[in-house]
């Protein structure tokens, strides 16, 4: 099929898990065979950023502003497929221009559902309104559970689906390097997770100098008190995410306030690291247990005096066992199959709605 999507990011991975989740669902969807068309907007701070900027998957083109999308209305059209991401910029003027111009099936890929909601309730969505959500023909959410009830329910979607993040197996796996840190975290500053970063690795880096910590990702403030044996990296760019997992004896994986609360809303960091065989800490919420099993595929923890005693402990035979599931079940081969059968529903969807109008 011929698929466009209007994503967040696909060229650059600053500041955003977006592109790492664009990166493996659509390489793994061209090589079963479909054609893609990415259109990303020109935004200063990416364009300053890009680590990918020529994918060898799909067309990535820009566009500077929601009149520079009628160079690809065309496109747009006769695509069978439109899909427009969560956070991009004018995202509410950008879905009405989709859902006025194609004419295959529309859909809105959120991977950011339980923020998404939050800020619909609030009314301070700028990417997203209630009318778009019953307009668009497929709504693929990163959370599932009874969210997915809710969409339909309660915010007039006509086919809520769940769709996972996934990673690409074959750029995370385990590697044959050192290790260099006990216990690492990759991820974006977050004032709502930055408590948790507290409780589960600064506080447990105070209590064991001789234990290595390490926390990579940008936007950290400059008045966080770092103990001495947390090394900071303001940005570590995908290439050497397996690399930087593989040299960490545990990594922890941190979740949003807002999807905790949702549940079911793995990050894609849980599994690209898991991928790479790293035994991951993570902080608990519904839904988790369904996608690793507590204390075999994944440990969880509520607070550093957990963390104190695992870090103490070798249990490398959980990450292991996660590595398994992970390719088993959350393969980029595995979502794109998915994303396959729920195109195909909506199609089917709408043909049974048209029947029946005509009738």
């Amino acid at each position: 099929m011929k698929l466009v999507i209007l994503g967040l990011s696909l060229s650059s991975s600053w500041g955003n898990g977006h592109a790492t989740t664009y990166r493996a669902l659509l390489s793994a969807f061209a090589a079963r065979g479909h054609d893609i068309l990415f259109l990303e907007r020109d935004v200063p701070w990416y364009a300053e950023q890009r680590d990918l900027p020529h994918p060898d998957y799909c067309r990535l083109e820009f566009y500077g502003d929601l009149a520079g999308l009628d160079r690809w209305r065309g496109e747009i059209a006769a695509a069978d497929a439109v899909m427009v991401g969560s956070y991009v910029p004018d995202g509410i003027a950008v879905g009405h221009y989709v859902q006025r111009h194609a004419q295959g099936l529309t859909a809105f890929y959120d991977i950011d559902t339980p923020v998404t909601l939050a800020a619909l309730r609030a009314g301070r969505c700028d990417y997203l309104s209630t009318d778009l959500v019953a307009g668009y023909d497929l709504y693929c959410s990163f959370t599932g559970g009874p969210t997915l009830d809710l969409l339909e329910r309660s915010h007039g979607s006509s086919m809520a689906r769940a769709l996972y993040c996934s990673v690409d197996t074959e750029a995370y796996r385990p590697l044959d390097v050192a290790k260099r840190w006990d216990l690492s975290y990759l991820g974006t500053y977050s004032a709502d997770r930055q408590p948790g970063l507290e409780r589960l690795l600064i506080a447990p880096a105070r209590l064991m100098p001789e234990k290595r910590f390490v926390v990579a990702g940008p936007q950290y403030p400059a008045i966080i008190d770092w103990p001495a044996n947390v090394e900071r990296i303001d940005h570590l760019p995908p290439g050497e995410h397996a690399a930087f997992y593989s040299a960490s004896r545990y990594t922890l994986n941190l979740t949003r306030a807002d999807m905790v609360e949702a549940g079911w809303s793995p990050s894609v960091r849980l599994f690209e690291a898991g991928a790479c065989g790293t035994p991951i800490l993570s902080d608990v919420w519904p839904g988790l247990s369904g996608l690793l099993k507590p204390n075999r595929e994944i440990l969880l923890a509520w607070n550093h005096e957990q963390v104190v005693v695992t870090l103490n402990e070798d249990r490398s035979a959980v990450g292991e066992a996660a590595r398994r599931r992970i390719a088993a079940e959350h393969s980029a081969h595995r979502r794109a199959a998915e994303l396959e059968d729920h195109l195909a529903e909506a199609a089917r969807m709408r043909m049974r709605g048209a029947v029946a109008a005509a009738e």
